[in-house]
């Protein structure tokens, strides 16, 4: 499995060269390129990336609004996406359940529920390909089912939209929260089921505008977890064996 970081910035309105365009991962395996979420950074650009599929996470713009006038292939959801793609122009949907594995020749996905958003219900995936699982997580405040989630995985892509303090308010109506996870946070998940190695995009403001030595500082928290543990950058490219 290669994993091809095509973007790695929040929803956030500041840019630069590492962290250009909207959060958007292709997964790759013998010939089959699977792309996770197409904020609306890659509206008229998806072409150029020709994937064999699109899955999303979640509705929020800076993951589906890159297909606001349709998609070049086949795209795969949860029900809940579905419901807000309603009248876009999308010919083929493929509505995923959650916790119910799926084939997309050859990688398969398992999407698991997250709390993020009341308003557009998120899920993060296990992916397995070539013998490599890794959880795809790029928006999380908690994972439900985290130990079926994470138990067993080469890798964990978490949200990297905060270092140390949660992004979290409590949605009025329904009285949930919803927010973001720190990335101090996610490593001690990652400790808790054995996962060593981490990998975060979504990435806030304390990572893009940060300072000269963000990165090391994070590397350093995950080195105290025994987590090998970096950022994300556009054009990353990971080859998990």
């Amino acid at each position: 499995m290669t994993l091809t970081f095509l973007g790695t910035r929040g929803n956030i309105d500041i840019s630069t060269r590492r962290h250009r365009r909207h959060t958007s991962t292709l997964v790759s395996h013998r010939g089959v390129q699977v792309m996770i979420d197409c904020g609306a950074d890659w509206l008229r650009h998806v072409d150029r990336v020709a994937p064999d599929a699109i899955v999303l996470t979640h509705a929020h713009p800076d993951h589906i609004d890159g297909l606001r006038h349709g998609s070049p292939c086949p795209v795969y959801a949860p029900r809940a996406v579905w419901r807000a793609l309603a009248r876009w122009p999308i010919p083929e949907r493929h509505p995923l359940t959650l916790r119910v594995p799926s084939n997309i020749r050859g990688i398969h996905l398992k999407a698991f529920p997250l709390d993020h958003s009341v308003i557009a219900p998120a899920v993060g995936y296990r992916i397995t390909a070539g013998g490599a699982t890794i959880f795809y997580a790029p928006d999380v405040l908690r994972i439900r089912h985290a130990a079926d989630a994470l138990t067993g995985i080469r890798l964990y892509v978490g949200d990297g939209a905060t270092i140390a303090r949660p992004i979290v308010r409590v949605e009025g109506r329904k009285g949930a929260a919803v927010g973001h996870a720190p990335i101090v946070t996610q490593l001690e998940w990652c400790a808790e089921a054995g996962v060593r190695r981490a990998i975060f995009t979504h990435c806030g403001r304390a990572i893009v505008a940060g300072r000269p030595d963000v990165e090391e500082r994070i590397a350093a928290v995950g080195r105290a977890e025994r987590i090998e543990t970096r950022i994300a950058h556009d054009g990353l490219r990971i080859v998990l064996r």
